[in-house]
């Protein structure tokens, strides 16, 4: 009979218990074990976003996204203040297949927390999907004129315009980013890329050694190898039919 009084006189003490228990359980990655006691403190205080929270990341961890997207809606209904509820519906909607979806929690997040690139930067890639690709290029170089160090800006934009075929402009993006970031090899094989593209077979070569050096065991090296090997061979071809 006591251990029921104290139970029913402290459920704060309850549900704090229990939402403590769960989020150490969801930092060592324990998602399934930690939805049970998230669950049971929802059941104790309904009206709390934190634990919403926690359950929505449990299921985005264990890839059920329409379930997460669940929780976070009712943790934002509870508390439109909190900038990770926003982002990570909008991370849910992306990982979800609803780029569009994800559009608007994006903006969210942003109008309450503007000076982190993070969402500015998923926003940007939200309207890429959803094929609207004038307004990514705009977001992404708003990004690079405000957070003139933040790579990933760079590193979407050249994507996103060699995706549309302007490589002489992915490639300007590329170099800058070349001199922001000297170790960011990536953007050697982008460059060489862009110069193959371009016609610009020599520049298009040259980057590619440099990537090559740099990143033989890269997933990309493969397709490097091989267009330097066609490159090779065209040239060849090229100088026998000069001889001709």
């Amino acid at each position: 009979m006591t251990k029921k009084t104290n139970y029913m006189s402290s459920p704060v003490k309850e549900y704090t218990d229990l939402c403590q228990k769960a989020d150490k359980l969801r930092e060592k990655n324990a998602y399934k074990e930690a939805i049970p006691d998230y669950l049971n403190a929802i059941l104790i205080k309904r009206d709390n976003a934190k634990s919403y929270y926690g359950l929505a990341i449990c299921y985005k961890h264990m890839g059920n996204y329409s379930k997460a997207i669940n929780y976070l809606e009712k943790a934002a209904k509870l508390d439109n203040s909190k900038y990770e509820i926003y982002f990570e519906l909008g991370v849910c909607h992306l990982l979800d297949g609803i780029p569009c979806g994800a559009i608007k929690n994006f903006v969210q997040a942003i109008q309450i927390n503007p000076e982190n690139p993070d969402a500015i930067l998923q926003l940007g890639i939200s309207h890429e999907l959803c094929e609207e690709y004038e307004m990514a290029l705009m977001i992404y170089q708003k990004l690079i004129e405000n957070s003139p160090e933040y790579i990933k800006a760079y590193d979407h934009k050249s994507s996103l315009l060699m995706k549309m075929e302007r490589y002489k402009e992915a490639s300007l993006v590329l170099n800058k980013l070349m001199k922001l970031a000297p170790d960011y090899h990536k953007a050697y094989a982008g460059i060489g890329i862009c110069f193959d593209k371009l016609g610009k077979k020599s520049d298009a070569q040259r980057y590619y050694r440099k990537f090559l050096l740099n990143r033989p065991e890269s997933s990309q090296a493969s397709f490097v190898k091989t267009r330097m090997q066609k490159l090779k061979l065209q040239k060849t071809k090229s100088s026998v039919l000069s001889l001709v």
